[in-house]
Formats: structure tokens, C-alpha cells, sequence
């Protein structure tokens, strides 16, 4: 019989954080976090999860810990895979966001209108068919880039081309440096050809 039912002070943080990851943003279950951070990260390890934190660029997630066999993996966090236009497109925001980073912004966070986000693109996606066509592409993949976490909605506009979308910096987390460089290497010699 469980006598102590006393709620974990990091609870909700956990249920928050099987849904996607935290920004700094997310000001009450970030605060928690980073308070509790230790006590958090031990009560992970025994269900096979590893926190994942930056505090540095305020983002959090929980990805699964390297199991010695397979069949003991255990999947608590879901995973996704990406078609090619989707693959593009994210290591693309995330060059925009390193360009961002090495300029003289005064601000913390890359906001682009949808209009800018497809002009940056644009330069990298081949038109198969027409522009109207692309462009509705274009589109469907920013949405897409929204619904997995990567694009924030942080201003809608009677016209959609200048909706502006914040670039979350968890991108950073599923597009690292050295996967960037690769594809922009690869980009390069494909051109070369």
C-alpha cells in the first residue's frame, strides 16, 4: 500500500516536457526547471531519458538515453522522420539562424516574415514546375516547420507573406554545426557539377 502521495516538485515539468521541448519563453515551467535541474535530471535516468539542457540559448528537451540493447530501449519520446523538401528546409532555417548569430543583432530572438523565409529558399530548392506551384510548396513546408516546433507564429497578418515566425533555438539541437556544414558542403559541390 503507497502511503506517500506527495506530487514531485518537477512534475509538471515532465509531463510538459513529454509533449516537446521548453524555451525560456515558457516562463513557470522554465524556472522550474532550471531550479530543479539535478533532482530532474536523476529522476530521468532510471526511465532510460536524458535531459538535454542549454541555458545559454534557453531551450530544454528530453531525448532517450543509449541503451547497451536494443530491445531494452524504451520509447517515451516520440520520433519523427522527415521527408527531403522538410530536411532542406530545416537545415536552411538553421543557417539563417547561425548567420543571425554571428551578426550584430541586438536581439536574442530571429524573427522572418513567411515572405523572407521563401526568398531564402528559394535560392536552394530547384523549381520543378511553376512558381505558383513552389510557392504553395513553399508554404506547406513553413506550416509544416511550425507544427514540428522549429517556426513560432509570433505575428499574423491579413497577408499571409508577412506573417512573421520566430526560428525557435531548439533547431539548434536537431541541426548541430557539423550536420550544417555537411549539407552546405554537399550544396556546394552539387553546384560545382
Amino acid at each position: 500500500m503507497i502511503t506517500d502521495t506527495k506530487i514531485l516538485p518537477y512534475a509538471p515539468v515532465f509531463v510538459r516536457m513529454l509533449k516537446g521541448p521548453v524555451e525560456y519563453l515558457d516562463k513557470s515551467v522554465w524556472e522550474r526547471l532550471l531550479q530543479y535541474k539535478k533532482e530532474f535530471a536523476a529522476f530521468l535516468l532510471p526511465l532510460g531519458l536524458v535531459l538535454v539542457l542549454d541555458e545559454q540559448d534557453g531551450y530544454a528537451y528530453i531525448r532517450h538515453a543509449a541503451a547497451e540493447d536494443e530491445e531494452d530501449e524504451i520509447s517515451w519520446v516520440q520520433r519523427r522522420s522527415y521527408t527531403y523538401e522538410e530536411s532542406i528546409l530545416l537545415v536552411l532555417l538553421r543557417e539563417m539562424m547561425a548567420e543571425f548569430e554571428v551578426g550584430d543583432s541586438g536581439s536574442r530572438e530571429l524573427v522572418r516574415k513567411r515572405r523572407e523565409i521563401k526568398e531564402y529558399a528559394e535560392l536552394f530548392f530547384r523549381e520543378k514546375a511553376s512558381r505558383m506551384k513552389f510557392l504553395r510548396e513553399m508554404d506547406r513546408l513553413i506550416d509544416k516547420m511550425a507544427e514540428l516546433g522549429f517556426l513560432h507564429l509570433s505575428g499574423a497578418h491579413e497577408i499571409p507573406d508577412e506573417d512573421r515566425f520566430r526560428i525557435r533555438k531548439i533547431i539548434k539541437a536537431k541541426v548541430d554545426s557539423e550536420v550544417l556544414q555537411q549539407f552546405l558542403d554537399q550544396l556546394q559541390q552539387h553546384r560545382s557539377e
